[in-house]
């Protein structure tokens, strides 16, 4: 072997060695991303519960105020049916309705509102 037959070899794995050391991060793939929003989905479901659990579970667990129980699909049907971004809104805002009232965050106005959501999603993993 000669020293020009050895250059172009010994030049390309220079290229691949510096490309390597690139700081540059090489995308996610869908499924490292769908794994990412499955394990966030759940930490929320399991914020929810704990919120449903010191908050919520007071008047929902035995329907004070017309509050319908989780996983009563019959009371749930109604409210639910302008959709689910209405229903969290409501839980965060207040509501009479019909059937009961709905007092802004439950009554606790030191929840954010994502807790609040969080707790519906919880609510509405039940109804599953």
């Amino acid at each position: 072997m000669t020293v020009k037959s050895i250059v172009p070899s010994f030049l390309i794995i220079i290229l691949f060695s510096i490309a390597a050391c690139s700081p540059e991060k090489l995308p996610l793939s869908d499924e490292v991303l769908e794994s990412q929003a499955e394990a966030l989905a759940e930490q929320k479901i399991e914020e929810g519960k704990k919120i449903y659990e010191s908050n919520c579970a007071g008047c929902h667990d035995s329907g004070v105020a017309g509050a319908p129980k989780p996983g009563d699909k019959e009371a749930w049907l109604e409210r639910l049916a302008p959709g689910l971004v209405v229903v969290k809104k409501r839980s965060i805002e207040g509501y009479e309705g019909k059937t009961g009232v709905m007092p802004p965050k439950g009554g606790n106005s030191t929840l954010t509102d994502d807790e609040v959501k969080n707790a519906v999603d919880f609510i509405m993993v039940k109804l599953k």
